[in-house]
């Protein structure tokens, strides 16, 4: 089986989808690899790096398309290319299937077997394979260092000969992956954290930590089976805002972490919370890049509002692009390797599998995930 893997061509894009370590425990399980020429450069990985792991290095991407049994990325395939792809070719990559229609129409009419591996279940098996958190723990980490890099004072607490200085404050709103790996970076240099999530079940995570966890009232909530937290009702939103408007206020660096899977993000922090924030405060909307969590947030800008720093750069487990593609290439080698069969040399497509069925998109000319077919139900498309 030809396994191909692709270079990004996406504009500012570093991470690489497959490093040599990865492609040398294919190639030992069997797998023909073949990379396209310049792949690594952007993580200095070069083309040697991945002949001496087994890997071809082929110069022509069209004819690298052509011949793969199976194509390998990091970001979803351009339009243009699908046509180049063979029929009942498996496509593996985020594929951020729930807006992109026409993208999913063509992987539909080409026959290719889409797996989209952000939607994998959140299961335990499937953690070692789980894109989503080992990116967006990378994400948590990258917010914290700019945040810190943005603001004006120090994060620890310091003794010296001019007195006491106070540690800075940080209000992590959302405690999933990002938001946990968040509070802990921010704890290890020195801030006074406090954070908060809808669903109390992430409490003592919290605590574990260091930090403290705010209690806001909003009655009923909870998460999805996969892990994420549920939507609020407008009443919810609007008792969050209040609680956590009093925090905002106090905190020195805010750090909204607040997604709904397959939705857009809810907009959690208005322009009433920002401006009572004082001047020389910094807020990181990490969900920018799905309509964002702040009020007045741009993408892949840096913003002042009455002071205030708004931070909505996007890809920011792109800016450690080495760490991010070095987790990212486990957690696509791992994928394989657990549906691959040595005896056929070839990866299994297993339908039947749980992982399959929630991941595999289009398959066969058709959409074949009930899991994506269930959420465009509920989101009325």
């Amino acid at each position: 089986m030809k396994i191909a893997a692709m270079k990004e061509i996406h504009e500012g894009e570093k991470r690489v989808p497959l490093i040599p370590p990865t492609v040398d425990h294919l190639v030992k399980l069997g797998a023909d690899i073949e990379v396209e020429a310049g792949i690594g450069a952007t993580c200095r990985y070069s083309d040697a790096d991945y002949e001496q792991a087994g890997a071809r290095v082929v110069a022509d991407r069209r004819a690298l398309l052509q011949s793969a049994d199976m194509v390998l990325r990091l970001r979803k395939p351009p339009v243009r290319e699908i046509p180049l792809m063979k029929t009942g070719c498996i496509h593996v990559s985020y594929l951020d299937p729930f807006n992109e229609a026409e993208l999913l129409e063509k992987l539909q009419a080409g026959g290719i077997s889409a797996v989209s591996l952000e939607m994998l279940p959140r299961s335990t098996i499937a953690q070692k394979m789980d894109v989503l958190s080992s990116q967006a723990s990378l994400g948590g980490y990258v917010a914290v260092i700019l945040a810190a890099g943005h603001l004006d004072k120090i994060l620890p607490m310091m003794t010296t000969p001019s007195g006491v200085i106070k540690p800075c404050r940080a209000f992590i709103i959302g405690a999933g992956v990002a938001g946990l790996q968040a509070i802990a970076t921010a704890r290890r240099l020195g801030a006074r954290v406090e954070a908060f999530d809808i669903r109390p079940v992430v409490e003592e995570q919290v605590k574990s930590l260091g930090a403290r966890f705010v209690r806001i009232d909003l009655g009923e909530t909870g998460q999805t089976t996969d892990g994420y937290a549920g939507a609020l009702a407008p009443e919810q939103i609007r008792m969050q805002k209040e609680g956590m408007a009093r925090v905002c206020a106090q905190s020195d660096i805010v750090i909204t972490t607040a997604q709904v899977f397959g939705r857009m993000a809810p907009r959690i922090v208005d322009a009433s919370m920002v401006a009572r924030m004082q001047p020389g405060s910094v807020i990181v909307d990490m969900a920018v890049e799905t309509g964002g969590n702040v009020e007045g947030s741009e993408a892949d800008r840096i913003v002042e509002i009455n002071g205030v720093s708004i931070i909505g750069l996007a890809n920011l487990p792109g800016r450690v692009a080495v760490t991010a593609s070095q987790m990212y290439s486990a957690n696509l080698g791992n994928f394989i390797g657990h549906f691959w069969n040595k005896d056929a040399k070839a990866f299994d497509l297993k339908l039947e599998d749980d992982l399959i069925r929630g991941a595999l998109i289009t398959h066969a000319g058709a959409i074949f995930s009930e899991t994506y077919k269930r959420m465009m139900n509920e989101r009325g498309e």
